[in-house]
């Protein structure tokens, strides 16, 4: 079930209403109704998905009551769990990589990459006790939370397990149901009117690599980087705004990346989640920065090759993951030096390196990552505006020259400009939307500015895609 769809709007308010109906009659109720919707959400996928994701659930329910106990060869259940879920994972997303494609699934389940991470994370807490299973914590609900499992955040098992017992679950007050309307809008609007429009934008220019000009390429380079962003942190907020609906806060996943005055600031502001989970479950474990420099760049290196595999087989993901690692070590090897440039120039390499990096994430092949790098280098001059904005908003586009004719010849470079302009001033926010729920008074226009925000994207759902990392 597409999270942009009528559909999901339609079951989204149904379950809100009844699990709420549910919860504030009695909260074990409520979270078996809301177990129940998780699991239609995932079957909509297909059942055989389900049937791998709960496999997954069982293992991991079986090894949780072992670790929690006193009884001996705790380590040999811990071993053999995550060995399975890393099993799983790996026939499933990485057979068709390893045997250069001789052997290959076909498809995966629904989020299971998230699923895997949250499992491991489960696992792992238990094991060192900095989670201690409480009698009724829903495994069920932690694996398929629906507004988390196709593209996260990750959930960590102390900060979720917890806010099922507590008194706002399932009774969310009318702050947090407005809190949950504005992130769903603001969500919404950032991903059918922002990220699939530049994603259109980067869609054309990755196919015309031959004929781009060099300020051609560079519009898609950035293209691409805010469709990303928007793509992700508008699902992000979607997640959000859901989990306030049902009496649940969910953990901050961005806090503005692209503003980062560095590369490893980057990663503290990007998929916060993920980040922490690489660092507490692999850097750290790996000996983290406490065995030396060699060592240290080693582990940062090692962790971020792990993370360009996780987000896909292929080799244009390692070669991300370790474009990213390695830019980490040289900033440990500049130190402080670095710090005393000014600001913007940190700011100004910094996103120039991600944006440049990104072109491997976005690549169908390391030749084609080539291909965009030299056309930024070596392509001609000119701008081909009207090709890069072919099918860009195209109903908005028919009406706005319908009302102004005189527009026409312009309106390629218009939506340009006016795309990449909103782009860069979304993305560039001083403050996230999920920052921003807490302290949240909705006045009448702010209201009515997310109304006409989600009609609108409610309106422009055929036109949407997939969100990026429901993917991975």
């Amino acid at each position: 079930m597409n999270v942009q769809s009528l559909s999901f709007i339609w079951f989204l308010a149904a379950t809100v209403f009844l699990c709420g109906a549910a919860g504030r009659r009695d909260l074990r109720t409520g979270r078996l109704a809301l177990a129940a919707a998780c699991l239609i959400f995932a079957l909509w996928d297909g059942p055989a998905g389900v049937l791998v994701l709960c496999a997954g659930l069982c293992v991991t329910a079986g090894t949780v009551r072992h670790l929690a106990g006193e009884g001996g060869r705790r380590r040999g259940w811990l071993a053999a769990a995550c060995g399975y879920h890393l099993a799983v994972l790996c026939v499933f997303k990485y057979l068709g990589f390893f045997t250069g494609g001789a052997v290959s699934m076909g498809w995966a389940p629904l989020g299971l990459s998230f699923f895997t991470f949250q499992q491991l994370w489960l696992l792992k807490e238990v094991y060192t006790r900095q989670y201690v299973p409480v009698p009724g914590d829903s495994l069920v609900l932690y694996g398929l939370f629906f507004p988390t499992l196709v593209s996260g955040p990750i959930l960590r098992p102390d900060a979720f397990f917890p806010q099922l017992r507590g008194t706002s679950f399932l009774r969310p007050d009318a702050r947090d149901a407005a809190a949950g309307m504005y992130a769903i809008s603001v969500g919404m609007a950032k991903k059918v009117l922002l990220a699939d429009a530049l994603g259109t934008v980067a869609d054309n220019g990755w196919a015309m690599l031959a004929d781009l000009t060099a300020p051609g390429a560079w519009l898609v380079m950035l293209a691409y980087t805010l469709q990303l962003y928007l793509d992700f942190s508008g699902y992000c907020d979607i997640a959000a705004g859901c989990g306030r609906l049902l009496g649940i806060r969910l953990p901050l996943n961005f806090r503005t990346p692209y503003r980062a005055l560095s590369v490893g600031e980057f990663w503290k502001r990007w998929h916060i989640t993920l980040t922490t989970f690489l660092r507490e479950c692999v850097y750290f474990p790996l000996g983290g920065s406490r065995k030396g420099s060699a060592r240290t760049y080693g582990n940062i290196v090692l962790v971020f090759l792990l993370s360009g595999l996780w987000h896909g087989a292929g080799w244009t993901f390692l070669v991300w993951g370790l474009l990213h690692g390695l830019a980490q070590v040289a900033e440990r090897i500049w130190g402080s030096r670095r710090e005393r440039l000014p600001k913007a120039v940190q700011w100004l390499l910094t996103f120039l390196f991600v944006n440049l990096a990104w072109i491997f994430f976005r690549a169908p092949s390391l030749s084609a990552a080539g291909a965009l790098l030299a056309a930024g280098v070596s392509g001609g001059a000119g701008l081909p505006a009207a090709a890069l904005t072919a099918g860009v908003l195209e109903s908005e586009v028919t009406a706005l020259q319908t009302i102004l004719p005189q527009l026409k010849g312009w309106m390629p470079w218009l939506v340009l400009l006016g795309l990449l302009s909103a782009g860069l001033v979304v993305s560039l926010r001083p403050q996230e939307t999920a920052e921003r729920l807490d302290g949240l008074r909705l006045n009448r226009r702010s209201a009515v500015l997310c109304g006409v925000l989600l009609a609108w994207a409610v309106l422009s759902f055929s036109n949407g895609t997939a969100f990026i990392y429901s993917n991975f």
